[in-house]
């Protein structure tokens, strides 16, 4: 699943809130807290490159150079620890990561610059957005390791979906299942709509469908 062109086909038609709901039905953590989108309308999905910041020291350190290393078809998830007192996204960066064919950035942090990024067709989430720089404050510690944001494990290669309700990831190893009751999920409630627009009330609808048992933890992992 750390193929970005096999994954790509499993996106189809798959929002934040039904991958979200499917987590909840396996107990599986996901959804990324208070980090939301640049602009409404845009949507990712691929597997996560990570990039780790820490405070800079007197030997100094470097802010996007990482950026050369990110295949195409990956979601890069910056965590800088949720600083939002300086950037570690701007324009440049935006409009090589388009070039470059980067399905987009999650950042557990600020960015700026974001007329250059909406320009560029860059797709980012972040938790704010903020014009100081992160030169000389903060530098790139690690790329590729685990991280946690907001009590999430995200490791190398699991999967991010993120759209104008927010930013989700799912282990790698469980997306094919996960993706399978995202689904479930979308037909149900497609059923539910369908039946209202025929007339029935929303409380037959949703019992008729078992609407209210759809997030119920059926897993104990």
């Amino acid at each position: 699943m750390n193929d970005p062109a096999a994954t790509a086909n499993l996106s189809t038609g798959l929002s934040t809130a039904s991958v979200s709901d499917a987590l909840d039905s396996l107990g599986l953590p996901g959804s990324l807290h208070g980090i939301g989108a640049l602009h409404q309308g845009q949507r990712t999905f691929g597997p996560v490159f990570t990039v780790t910041y820490e405070p800079v020291d007197e030997a100094g350190g470097t802010v996007g150079d990482f950026l050369d290393d990110v295949p195409a078809g990956a979601v890069i998830l910056i965590d800088n620890a949720g600083r939002t007192d300086c950037t570690v996204w701007g324009g440049i960066m935006s409009q090589t990561a388009h070039e470059r064919g980067i399905a987009g950035t999650v950042i557990n942090g600020t960015c700026r610059d974001v007329a250059v990024a909406a320009g560029a067709g860059d797709p980012i989430w972040s938790v704010s957005r903020f014009m100081r720089t992160g030169k000389d404050r903060v530098r790139v510690a690690a790329v590729q390791i685990p991280v946690t944001i907001d009590g999430v494990l995200i490791r190398r290669g699991d999967i991010l979906v993120a759209d104008d309700d927010g930013a989700v990831v799912v282990p790698a190893a469980r997306w094919d299942e996960v993706a399978d009751i995202a689904r479930r999920i979308d037909r149900v409630e497609d059923a539910i709509a369908e039946a209202v627009r025929a007339g029935a009330t929303l409380a037959e609808a949703r019992a008729q469908h078992g609407y209210h048992s759809l997030q119920t933890r059926k897993d104990p992992s």
